[in-house]
């Protein structure tokens, strides 16, 4: 499986459901500075030795060519399944079932790895059913598994529309029931106590599992999400915890050197930003990767370089095909080897082809972006009264989520409102209370904006009209709960 949270899910789920129906399984994720993404060869041939015959990969190996062909020799028989976008030719194996291969039509092709693990295992308890297992035998509760569908779903940034908003839906549900004893552990390290959100999964949870993967053992997020030993979770959980912090540490210093190599093109950083470093953590470029994608609104690729050879990760927008760029510039030799989707990407290149890369991807990429649509953008779904801001109309709008990727959180305006009692709080934080047209009070908080200018103009309004934009959250202090404006940007109303 993969080492991020989509295939430490998928790998999870599948383990969970053999071991259901009587089957034995050994999971393996590779180790990412070592080995890389994906299968590789010497990995496959040593399952071969030690008397493995099927191996299934889960969010991983449709680009896998060369391994798969060594796998076939070596008589393993290979089952991939996964969602990354795939080549007109497949690699061998018995059986690749991915949504985004280009022969097929089932139109489930935003899909995380997950949610294609999880179609797959209720097609196979169907046929079970069907053959007679289940007759002697108790049938498993494929529902139970929910919680793993909708953390690998959020985490993986997939459009949360149609199948996805249902899987996700059902198993935030089930994950607020902590039936998963490694979810319940992890929930528990983290402060996790109200109903799990989108917001929870994405980032209190995704980022500690991911940690194992990005700066730790590979297989951690996996194990913990496979095991039934509540000893074995807290433990697990309390190193993910601590690998998460010093991920921070790590991942502040690539980003602040890579923020100040985009930052020297100045103005004319053209359709794709690409920063690159000797001794960058391959771990973090990831994560970095979408902060620059933010911070500078268009496609981002950072690359660490080891000696000649680099590692490379990217983050996409909305409306440019990364992993096509990048399953391109592969077929074109320019690469070692790469693949993704269309928000992200991973690839492996020479030193020598760094410029010929920068120019092949911000030529593809080009053609898919418009000038203004690298230009920032806030989209406003209403204007809104501070007095209409209550429970009864976040009851409403809960009714339109679970919100992410593909169906964001509606955002209101409240014009010409004034700010009152504005103060910083835990040192990055501003809040305040908003009054405006009709009457009414609403509190408001503008999170991570101290030194921003929008933090400034909120501190500094001094009762002057603002046009405020932001989403109303439930804040619950206490016991009692009450509308929240989660402040997003401000503009002067005067």
């Amino acid at each position: 499986g993969d080492y991020d949270v989509d295939g430490a899910t998928s790998s999870a789920l599948l383990k969970r459901f053999i071991a259901a129906v009587g089957g034995r399984t050994q999971v393996y994720i590779p180790d990412r500075i070592k080995e890389g993404y994906g299968p590789n060869t010497p990995a496959l041939i040593k399952f071969k030795d030690d008397g493995i015959s099927v191996v299934v990969t889960v969010d991983c190996g449709t680009s896998a060519f060369e391994p798969l062909e060594a796998a076939k020799d070596a008589g393993l028989e290979m089952i991939v399944v996964d969602h990354h976008e795939a080549e007109a030719t497949l690699p061998p194996a018995t059986a690749i079932i991915n949504p985004n291969r280009l022969d097929d039509d089932s139109g489930q092709g935003q899909l995380a790895a997950v949610g294609v693990a999880f179609l797959l295992v209720v097609a196979v308890n169907r046929a079970l059913r069907s053959a007679g297992w289940y007759e002697t035998r108790p049938e498993p509760d494929l529902t139970g598994w929910l919680d793993l569908v909708a953390l690998g779903t959020v985490c993986d940034v997939v459009p949360l529309t149609g199948i996805n908003r249902a899987l996700v839906s059902q198993g935030l549900k089930v994950m607020g029931q902590r039936r998963n004893t490694g979810l319940k552990a992890l929930a528990d390290v983290a402060g996790l106590k109200e109903a799990p959100e989108t917001y929870h999964a994405g980032f209190q949870l995704g980022p500690r599992i991911n940690a194992g993967g990005r700066i730790g053992s590979p297989d951690l997020g996996s194990r913990l999400l496979g095991t039934d030993d509540a000893d074995e979770a807290m433990e697990i959980a309390h190193r993910l915890d601590e690998l998460n912090l010093e991920r921070r540490g790590i991942e502040a210093a690539v980003q602040e050197a890579a923020v100040e190599e985009a930052e020297k093109v100045g103005d004319d950083l053209g359709p794709l930003v690409v920063c690159a470093g000797e001794g960058w953590h391959p771990g973090v470029i990831g994560i970095v990767a979408g902060r620059l994608k933010d911070r500078f609104n268009r496609p981002a690729c950072v690359i660490a370089f080891d000696g000649d050879t680099g590692t490379g990760s990217g983050r996409s927008v909305t409306g440019v095909d990364l992993g096509a760029a990048v399953i391109a510039a592969c077929q074109a030799g320019i690469l070692i080897k790469g693949g993704g989707h269309k928000m992200a990407a991973g690839f492996t290149v020479e030193k020598a082809k760094l410029e010929e890369l920068k120019a092949f991807l911000s030529d593809r990429v080009a053609t898919d972006i418009k000038e203004g649509d690298i230009q920032p953008t806030l989209y406003l779904d209403g204007a809104m009264k501070p007095k209409a801001a209550d429970m009864n109309l976040l009851e409403i709008l809960a009714q339109v989520g679970p919100f992410g990727a593909g169906n964001p959180e509606p955002r209101f305006v409240i014009p010409a409102a004034q700010l009152s009692y504005a103060a910083v709080v835990g040192e990055r934080h501003v809040r305040g209370f908003v009054t405006g047209e009709g009457g009414g009070r609403l509190a408001a908080i503008s999170f991570n904006c101290v030194d921003s200018p929008l933090g400034q103009a909120l501190l500094n309004s001094d009762g002057a009209p603002l046009h405020l934009a932001g989403r109303l959250k439930v804040n619950t202090w206490q016991g009692r709960s009450s509308a929240q404006l989660h402040i997003d940007d401000a503009a002067p109303a005067w």
